[in-house]
């Protein structure tokens, strides 16, 4: 009922930027909470940012200062802008869609992306 289409990864440099997005698409109605976690190989997900639909954020410390999120509530699309980029940040990024209200007024769980390969190396 609810996509979640990610763009916007690759291989970048140490130090370089990216800019991942993600659109949710469905019969949406609205949604309260997208955000970015991500998983390298060997470890758990962690969440990277997220964004309430009234703009509040929420950070990993590992990012603060270096990541900013962003949505456009009337595309329901989320944006990570990432800047000063290490190698640590290689991993799988993952869009999250969470408190999920369709036109129909059903609420859903939480929605995964596909996930989208950022790469940090020289």
């Amino acid at each position: 009922q609810v996509q979640l289409v990610e763009s916007g990864g690759g291989l970048v440099q140490p130090g370089g930027s990216l800019r991942l997005s993600c659109a949710a698409s469905g019969s949406i109605f609205s949604i309260y909470s997208l955000g970015w976690y991500r998983q390298a190989p060997g470890k758990q997900r962690e969440l990277v940012a997220a964004i309430t639909s009234g703009g509040n954020t929420n950070y990993a410390d590992s990012v603060k200062g270096r990541f900013t999120i962003s949505r456009d509530n009337a595309k329901n699309t989320v944006y990570l802008e990432m800047n000063s980029l290490k190698p640590e940040d290689t991993a799988v990024y993952y869009c999250n869609a969470d408190g999920v209200i369709l036109t129909s007024r059903a609420m859903l769980g939480a929605h995964w992306g596909q996930g989208t390969q950022v790469t940090v190396s020289s």
